[in-house]
């Protein structure tokens, strides 16, 4: 079973929602007409819109990235406020699913993120220019259709993450609605009074109680409101509901497994969840979606994860604190989870283990032509990369600096044809992310990670860039590693959440 305790409640649902309609498939198996109904509820968006130059496949797991649309076209507008039908993102969340299939992390980005976007496809098939230090949720805005540009979304992911997004699924407003009625409601705790006037402060007055103070059910509307209202509970802050989201998709998987395999709650929730979904090509069908669902049965309440990039505010927006949030992408490409552990080693199926953990034994780049770049600001740490592989019979062409200097982790891009290289090559940078790009040759971009092993003969890292917060670079911080949280958590342990 999965969830996603990603930022927004709507997104969480999606990913127990996977799972649920494997299990109603399989009740149903031989009636044709609900896999035909099944089949026919599912939408899928255009992969045109997918970058050209996205990263390398990763070593192991698989990434869902899971969007949730705060549309107001259709019927989803009596569910909300707001107005217009151009589609936005109201939460968002990257899922990765560990080798293993018995765990899975969920890692939000909050909607006001400051990201760079890269050129995203319009309706009529031509490409913006990229931004920088956009707000995140503006990518799923880019063409500013009704069903918003999930593709855009995703190259923004990638582009921040340096990983590769294997499925992309959006869900609504209306979807969520219904599949909370569609398992009866999910037990939530309020820690005061909420009116709905904390969901919409514009209104001018208080208007009628919508939560009173202590546990309840909720679901529907009610359930919509209560993983949206933001002013009436916690810091009045977008962020401050993270948390609360959180819990309330752990306490519908709950709710899920709870009451097993029975057809009444599982038809009408996974007839929502299929209606309420858009996804990539690679889960546009009943039986592909079962194929995924059933990959994750395995996984435990405890053993699924949330947490969310690490940040901090920067004005009125939010900044992605380093080096943690690299650290944080580094944990999930070497398939770590939040506690440092290695979850591939149980079985062995799938990729192959990453490049750096190749088999011992001496390096020699006899033929081969390198490109070094400087990722960070620390002073001659390419001349010092350069020294390093020429020592080991590579011959090193073009040095300087990167467009862009501030990399927690290296990077070893190969073009076609040369994986096996680029895999060797990376037993001299431990730790190392290694993808194909389009691009001939290899090239290898350094990071603090290198400078931090002694790669750098200038100690003099950026101010706003800190030394990584261990030894290993992919490994997190206790202060960062802390802030995750079960999906088996007490959702009431703590009623001054969010």
């Amino acid at each position: 079973m999965s969830g996603g305790r990603g930022k927004r409640a709507h997104h969480r649902v999606r990913t127990a929602t996977l799972v649920v309609v494997a299990f109603v498939v399989l009740l149903a198996a031989g009636a044709g007409w609900l896999w035909l109904r099944l089949n026919g509820n599912i939408s899928t968006f255009d992969a045109d819109g997918l970058s050209k130059n996205r990263p390398g496949a990763g070593a192991a797991g698989q990434n869902v990235l899971v969007i949730g649309s705060d549309s107001r076209s259709g019927s989803n507008k009596e569910l909300g406020g707001g107005e217009g039908d151009v589609g936005r993102s109201d939460t968002a969340f990257l899922l990765h699913v560990y080798r293993d299939r018995e765990h899975a992390v969920a890692v939000s980005i909050p909607r006001d993120t400051l990201v760079d976007i890269p050129p995203c496809r319009l309706p009529d098939g031509s490409w913006t220019s990229g931004r920088t230090r956009a707000m995140f949720n503006s990518a799923f805005s880019v063409g500013e259709s009704a069903k918003g540009n999930p593709a855009c979304t995703q190259n923004t992911v990638e582009k921040l993450t340096g990983l590769r997004v294997d499925h992309t699924v959006v869900v609504d407003f209306e979807g969520f609605s219904a599949m909370t009625s569609a398992v009866g409601g999910v037990q939530v705790c309020v820690p005061k009074d909420v009116y709905q006037g904390d969901l919409n402060p514009h209104r001018g007055s208080r208007g009628r109680l919508l939560f009173a103070k202590g546990q309840q059910n909720v679901s529907g509307q009610k359930a919509l409101d209560y993983v949206r209202v933001r002013h009436g509970i916690g810091d009045g802050s977008d962020i401050g509901r993270i948390q609360r989201q959180q819990a309330f998709v752990a306490g519908m998987v709950k709710k899920v497994r709870e009451q097993g395999f029975n057809p009444a709650t599982l038809l009408p929730l996974a007839d929502a969840a299929t209606k309420s979904l858009t996804v990539d090509p690679g889960l546009g069908s009943a039986d592909k979606l079962l194929s995924f669902a059933m990959s994750l049965k395995d996984i435990g309440l405890h053993d699924i994860k949330f947490i969310t990039v690490p940040w901090r505010y920067e004005g009125d927006r939010v900044d992605i604190v380093q080096p943690d949030a690299d650290a944080l992408w580094a944990s999930l490409k070497a398939d770590r989870t939040i506690d440092g552990k290695d979850a591939g080693g149980k079985r062995q199926a799938g990729p192959a283990a990453p490049a750096s953990s190749a088999a011992p034994g001496p390096v020699s780049g006899e033929g081969v032509s390198v490109s070094v770049a400087n990722g960070t600001r620390v002073s001659g740490l390419a001349a010092r990369a350069a020294a390093e592989l020429e020592k080991h019979g590579y011959t090193v062409g073009d040095t300087g600096n990167a467009e862009v200097r501030d990399a927690g982790i290296t990077v070893i891009e190969f073009g076609p044809g040369r994986a096996a290289e680029a895999r060797t090559l990376a037993r001299l940078f431990p730790g190392a992310y290694v993808h194909g790009v389009a691009a001939n040759g290899i090239t290898v971009t350094v990071g603090r990670d290198f400078a931090a092993a002694g790669g750098g003969t200038s100690a003099a890292p950026e101010p706003s860039a800190p030394a990584p917060s261990a030894a290993n670079p992919g490994t997190l911080s206790a202060e960062v590693a802390a802030t995750a949280r079960s999906a088996d958590d007490d959702p009431c342990a703590n009623l001054s959440y969010g």
